[in-house]
């Protein structure tokens, strides 16, 4: 390999963006350490790092959601203030969130309109808005129906409302956060077909990624961070898969366990002729039979949006079934509420982490105790036992490895890998007969991916039983 560049962009190309001496602190965490980054246009730089880097921040201080402490942003050799997203997007910049930015109750065009100014003044042109959806969606294979609800969506539609959003935007500079994490590896080919066209037209690209062979296929450069400080940049074309893997998390990547033969017990999970609707009340389960052992590890596959959602929701009781019957061991919990399933012996990963698992605004304390919050180890005549509350979580902080300042961080201000190890840590914690994962590992780097498939296989080691609904059974790189 060649020895690495030192960060600026490619020789006869201006810099669009330049991002000078960038430090970022929190409570407790140096999140970015006097970080170096440039772009230039036409190009696309990969920004790669696992969980928990600093990624994301740097990119946030960039579109204005963060300020930095030190450092300096310039584009197009100007120094600029970016004090908010609604002046990164008049300097031309877009970012699309790995946790997306999409109000539920509006459409997919009122959504895409927030914020943009009306052709017809103080009126709504969702007409006009709804068409340039559809020649977007036609043109880059996004296909979306610009009326649908945002809460009706799969997620792997709202990343495509995402992509859709900024491209509606025109802008000149666009950020990408994980983009690839909730599509399928057919949709990652057709996105980077996509992306490929937009900077042949002069965009410049920034592409936030954990996944070492996406970086290497599309990245004409790749910078790394690691804890926050850059390590180094370098060409994509000279850089390889092991190298990259080194660089990201300090070490010699550990190979993937193979999973044991361990003999599968008794019927955990049984679900026969089960038969649930979609919000839209079209009937998206339609008679599906399966059983899931103690001991034993269920895959199902399956591009996003063809039912997975609502059978975990309906197994979980968060969804009434048209007709047919859950049972978790011996007990009948078809469409029983979520409080009697989890007594039956059930804990739930959903899919998406920041809207059906965990409330940003609450600590990493109260996050974890959200289901127990009234057991009388933790509460007593109506009051909660802090001192109890504290000792507890502080075990499954240290138990599940998870990296916060204290249990008292505000837990949405946790990388992505981190947030899912305090839901894993809260549903795994009760000792369940059954878990049921929709996605377990979506966004996640490879350490943490390694770190959450080891918990699913402590999990059947110790005569659990898991469902396990996720498109990447069939992707296996890191």
């Amino acid at each position: 390999m060649t020895a690495p560049s030192q960060g600026s962009a490619p020789a006869g190309d201006p810099a669009l963006l330049e991002m000078r001496g960038i430090t970022k602190r929190f409570p407790g965490v140096l999140a970015n350490d006097d970080v170096d980054f440039d772009v230039a246009p036409g190009e696309i730089h990969a920004l790669f790092g696992e969980n928990g880097a600093g990624k994301s921040t740097l990119m946030r201080i960039l579109y204005g959601l963060y300020q930095p402490d030190e450092g300096e942003i310039r584009l197009r050799g100007e120094r600029v203030a970016i004090a908010s997203p609604a002046v990164a997007i008049q300097h031309g910049i877009g970012m699309i969130h790995q946790h997306f930015m999409l109000v539920q109750t509006l459409t997919v065009a009122e959504n895409v309109a927030l914020g943009v100014k009306s052709a017809r003044g103080p009126l709504t042109d969702l007409g006009r808005v709804s068409a340039r959806i559809s020649e977007l969606s036609e043109a880059y294979g996004l296909k979306v129906d610009p009326e649908a609800f945002i809460w009706q969506l799969s997620v792997g539609e709202r990343q495509r409302v995402e992509i859709i959003k900024a491209l509606y935007r025109d802008v000149s500079l666009l950020v990408l956060d994980e983009p690839t994490a909730v599509l399928t590896p057919q949709e990652v080919r057709d996105l980077f077909v996509v992306l490929t066209r937009l900077v042949r037209d002069g965009l410049a690209l920034v592409f936030i990624s954990h996944k070492v062979n996406e970086v290497l296929e599309l990245s004409g450069r790749i910078t790394v961070l690691r804890a926050g400080r850059k390590i180094p940049t370098v060409s994509g074309a000279d850089a390889t898969a092991g190298e990259l893997a080194d660089m990201m998390v300090g070490h010699a990547v550990a190979a993937v366990e193979v999973p044991s033969d361990q003999r599968p017990g008794a019927v955990g999970l049984a679900v026969s002729d089960l038969r649930v609707k979609g919000d839209r009340g079209a009937e998206t389960v339609r008679g599906l039979s399966l059983r899931a052992h103690a001991g034993e590890i269920v895959g199902i596959a399956g591009v996003s949006g063809n039912g997975q959602r609502e059978l975990a929701e309906a197994i979980a009781g968060l969804r009434q079934p048209v007709s047919g019957r859950v049972e978790i061991g011996r007990a009948d919990v078809t469409g029983r509420r979520p409080k009697a399933v989890r007594a039956a012996g059930l804990a739930y990963v959903p899919e998406e982490r920041m809207r059906d698992a965990l409330i940003g605004d609450f600590t990493v304390a109260e996050n974890l105790i959200l289901v127990t919050s009234a057991d009388p180890a933790y509460a007593r005549l109506g009051f909660l036992r802090n001192r109890a509350i504290r000792r507890h979580c502080r075990q499954l902080v240290s138990e599940f490895d998870i990296r916060t300042p204290g249990v008292n961080t505000r837990a949405g201000t946790l990388s992505g890998g981190n947030i899912q190890k305090v839901v894993l840590a809260r549903e795994l914690s009760f000792d369940p007969k059954v878990v049921v994962f929709h996605k377990p590992t979506y966004g996640l780097d490879v350490r943490t991916t390694s770190t959450v498939r080891s918990m699913i296989r402590q999990l059947v080691r110790a005569g659990g039983a898991a469902l396990v609904a996720d498109h990447a059974i069939v992707d296996r790189q890191p």
